[in-house]
């Protein structure tokens, strides 16, 4: 069994951004410690490392080659170019981690941590998280960094969700709920859907020119009238407890709400009739080619459902109110830049000059105090 990077990361839909809490790095040379790091900023007391920095970059950057066939250096260059942003980036998911731990989330989160785990390890026919861990390690996937990347992840998605999400979901009231949906009816129309099937191959330690020329080559037999469960139940890769599926289901995958399909797949699926296949399509672990099954019409009436207005309501606001949490955060925190970064992140945090000099860790008041 082989799990990649993309892989884990896409099991367990874990965003981009990788942060890891690692304390600078000191060695004694001659009697006298050196620290071979240096301070990037100063989030309340805890700080953001240049080789934390580093990390991110290196990160970010694999994953455009990844997605956009970069070199290497022009992934890091690319990177680079947003440099200040991903600092400010870095702040906000430092005070939220912070944040996390004043609520007291952090034994929910673990406990969700080895959830995902769990199921991880049950979809791949493994019975244990340690054996999980190990068959990762065989595959040069380092479990504790995947961990504590999904332990970063699930800490802010829950501490936005608590003191942003819930508080605006249940904070509308009834007749603002009742003029929304009134004034926004296509909104709740029954959107179309479509019953998709597919034949996955998968370009894992292969090479990938020969994955997508036989991925055409699919095409052109299913196009030329071959039957699609058969050519499904021969090649297609998707397995589910270590057994490829599609001997006993065809490929048949389900049915989706169109406006809830990926872009790419919108776009690829847009003019293929019930009955046709689409082109190969590109994802992060191999090929696909779908299979559009039925098509299912938009409804004609509006229904009202309380928690999908509400729910339409808290996307429409969601960002907005997310952005405003995070510069509440920024203004009552102690946030002190280094002067070689100062010039272009400080402006991205919008952070009003009279509270950053007002707010002083407590250790560093300490040291203020006269004797």
């Amino acid at each position: 069994m082989r799990f990649t990077l993309s892989s884990i990361a896409t099991l367990l839909f874990v965003g981009c951004a990788m942060v890891f809490s690692m304390a600078p790095t000191v060695f004694a040379q001659e009697g006298e410690t050196t620290v071979i790091d240096e301070v990037v900023v100063q989030v309340n007391d805890d700080v953001i490392t240049l080789s934390m920095l580093k990390r991110e970059i290196r990160e970010r950057a694999d994953v455009l080659k990844q997605q956009k066939g970069l070199t290497d250096q022009q992934a890091i260059e690319e990177v680079m170019k947003h440099q200040a942003e991903l600092i400010a980036t870095l702040v906000n998911e430092r005070l939220l981690l912070q944040k996390g731990k004043e609520l007291d989330l952090a034994t929910s989160i673990e406990a969700e941590v080895n959830s995902r785990m769990l199921e991880i390890a049950r979809e791949q026919g493994i019975n244990s998280i340690a054996k999980l861990e190990e068959a990762m390690r065989q595959s040069n996937v380092d479990p504790v960094a995947t961990k504590e990347t999904l332990r970063t992840e699930l800490m802010k998605q829950a501490v936005m969700q608590q003191e942003v999400d819930r508080p605006l979901f249940f904070g509308f009231k009834t007749d603002e709920v009742k003029s929304y949906f009134e004034a926004h009816k296509e909104q709740f129309r029954k959107p179309e859907s479509i019953v998709l099937s597919e034949i996955y191959l998968s370009n894992t330690g292969k090479d990938d020119a020969a994955v997508n020329a036989r991925a055409v080559e699919l095409v052109a037999q299913l196009r030329a009238g071959a039957d699609f469960k058969a050519v499904a139940s021969a090649n297609s890769e998707r397995e589910k407890n270590g057994q490829r599926t599609a001997p006993q289901d065809g490929g048949k995958v389900g049915t989706f709400e169109v406006p809830n399909l990926r872009e790419d797949l919108v776009k690829a699926l847009k003019d293929v009739k019930v009955g046709g296949v689409t082109d190969p399509i590109k994802t992060s672990e191999g090929y696909q080619i779908l299979r559009v099954e039925e098509r299912i019409a938009a409804g004609n009436v509006a229904e009202f459902n309380d928690n999908r207005v509400r729910e339409a309501m808290l996307m429409e606001r969601q960002g907005k109110e997310r952005e405003a949490y995070l510069d509440k955060l920024r203004n009552e925190a102690y946030i002190k830049l280094t002067d070689a970064y100062r010039a272009d992140v400080e402006p991205l945090l919008k952070i009003k000059p009279a509270t950053a000099a007002a707010k002083t860790p407590d250790k560093d008041k300490k040291k203020e105090k006269k004797p």
